[in-house]
């Protein structure tokens, strides 16, 4: 596999979620803060739809002022926060009014380790820094006040492998049923690495995006 890779335009996220996940596998996204800089090499993702097919979706009953950056334009950072205590971050996708989204779910930290492990804890396995959706999102030292941020534009760099990686996909993992069962097989992870998250059927209520 060619490990080239290309910055995308914004019409490349302005497909579905589903179509858009797995070809985010293997890209490299980057957060500059006064702080330095992090990057991640994205392993796992979830797809999410707003077509009103999709229980586990945060835009499942329509637009609301916290889902609103999933109907806005393709690209933009949809943060939310959730357990009254993490960020979690998504990509948006699909054209604008149509809301679907792709959850960062985990990935290697290939450039500011040290930071990331400051950020984590000094105790840390590299492999768990960006392992869960709410560690990526420390790690890369997002904040919720970034929610519909621009991931095409600076603090963020985003490239994009030009060939799929190999994947697996399967249902999405932590969710309560409907939304976490076989017929949503939209989580999408490289097999084998290490910084993929366990699965879990079902961890309380969570709802992603």
């Amino acid at each position: 596999m060619s490990l080239e890779s290309f910055v995308p335009q914004r019409s490349f996220f302005e497909a579905s979620a589903t179509q858009v996940a797995p070809r985010l596998l293997g890209a490299i996204l980057s957060h500059d803060t006064e702080r330095g800089r992090v990057s991640i090499r994205l392993t796992e993702v979830e797809a999410y739809m707003g077509d009103g097919t999709d229980p586990g979706s945060h835009a499942h009953r329509g637009k609301t002022n916290r889902n609103a950056t999933m109907f806005g334009e393709a690209a933009h950072l949809y943060a939310y926060f959730t357990y009254g205590m993490h960020t979690c971050a998504n990509v948006a996708c699909s054209p604008e009014g149509i809301a679907s989204g792709v959850l960062l779910r985990a990935g290697e930290i290939v450039e500011g380790v040290e930071l990331a492990r400051d950020r984590r804890g000094r105790h840390v396995a590299d492999a768990r820094l960006a392992r869960g959706p709410a560690n990526l999102v420390v790690s890369l030292g997002i904040v919720l006040a970034q929610n519909g941020a621009d991931l095409l534009a600076p603090p963020f760099t985003l490239s994009i492998l030009t060939d799929q990686v190999a994947f697996s996909a399967g249902p999405r993992t932590g969710l309560s049923m409907p939304g976490g069962g076989d017929e949503f097989p939209w989580r999408y992870w490289m097999p084998g690495d290490a910084t993929v998250s366990p699965y879990k059927r079902h961890v309380g209520k969570r709802r992603a995006p």
